[in-house]
């Protein structure tokens, strides 16, 4: 899978956040509910000063097998304090840019399945997928 490197600046993403591992057998519940939860137009309009339209499903706070995943979307400032949003930010630095076409689900799945499988110097410190639309995805893996 051909992938480009690239330095991005620091993004604060605000969205619904849960703790899961690749190995749970709810993990695809519980980032499918994630992604129904964030979608609900409440929830929608209660994110303020989003940068863009685009979702970003970020990984991260790795601990062994299990790390946060968030559903939400990329803002130009931080948030007031609110209970049930979570605030992440994704670090500035270099990562490595996939650019998928294709089912959101399906697609997706199949490119991690060749990440994971890809050589790549990973810091596990953010990876994230942006929804540019709903058939074009770009996954970014931090590395060093």
């Amino acid at each position: 899978m051909n992938y480009e490197i690239v330095e991005l600046k620091e993004k604060i993403v605000v969205g619904y956040k849960a703790r899961t591992s690749n190995t749970s057998p709810e993990m695809q519940s519980i980032i499918g509910g994630l992604w129904q939860k964030l979608y609900m137009p409440e929830h929608v309009a209660a994110i303020a000063n989003r940068t863009n339209e685009y979702a970003i499903g970020l990984y991260s706070d790795y601990q062994g097998e299990e790390y946060d995943v968030t559903a939400g979307f990329e803002v130009s400032k931080m948030p007031e304090e609110d209970s049930e949003l979570s605030v992440k930010v994704i670090p500035a630095g270099k990562y490595a840019k996939f650019s998928i076409h294709g089912d959101m689900v399906e697609a997706v799945a199949n490119a991690w399945k060749e990440i994971w499988q890809t050589p790549l110097d990973r810091t596990f410190t953010g990876d994230f997928e942006e929804y540019i639309t709903m058939t074009d995805i770009d996954i970014y893996i931090a590395v060093k």
